[in-house]
């Protein structure tokens, strides 16, 4: 596996989460992704609202080959073998007080509690692979979400399989990929002030 290098100050958590493809085809245990949802539930939100909401199916469960069928062929064939497939879901609203008004923030916070996630999973032994590869219309349709609430993504979760398991062309990818340099996506100042703004 190639390693990534990063500021020795930066969480050695935060460099070992990557996103494979290859799983070993295990379920994943209910307990361990309840600790991995608590986890999600600790990040940010405005208002503390918590918008993020998690749809799942664990390997071989009533849901599986219906959450697999929702995502386009690609990340199935892969993402057959994950321990569990969830998808992520904002409340596009923030209903306080028997009032509903837009939220900014929903897709924002839903992203800060997929990366707490990807983190509790890495902790745990597992990984998590993000993806927007799925048909959201379907995705909608079946899994009967509101049209006030996004679906994000799904996630495969699982832990680590042998590469030789997929196919041919996407084993030599089946490493950390690397991070563009800081200077390249941030600037004091202006957009303008960016690299290419």
């Amino acid at each position: 596996m190639t390693e990534r290098t990063a500021d020795p100050r930066i969480v050695p958590l935060i460099v070992d989460r990557w996103s494979p493809r290859a799983f070993d085809g295990t379920a994943l245990p209910t307990a361990d992704l309840a600790v991995i949802f608590e986890a999600a539930a600790l990040a940010p939100s405005a208002f503390n609202y918590q918008p993020w909401r998690f749809l799942y199916a664990t390997h071989g469960d009533a849901h599986w080959q219906q959450f697999l069928g929702l995502l386009v062929p690609f990340n199935a064939g892969w993402a057959q073998s994950a321990g569990a497939l969830v998808f992520v879901l904002s409340d596009t609203q923030m209903r306080i007080g028997g009032e509903a008004k837009p939220n900014h923030s929903h897709s924002f916070d839903a992203g800060a509690a997929w990366a707490m996630l990807a983190l509790q999973a890495t902790a745990l032994g597992y990984h998590a692979h993000g993806m927007t590869g799925v048909d959201f219309d379907k995705a909608r349709a079946e899994l009967g979400v509101p049209d006030d609430f996004r679906i994000e993504a799904a996630v495969a979760i699982g832990r680590k399989g042998d590469p030789a398991s997929l196919p041919e062309g996407l084993r030599d990818r089946e490493v950390p990929s690397g991070r563009n340099p800081v200077a390249q996506f941030s600037a004091a100042g202006l957009f303008a002030d960016l690299p290419g703004g």
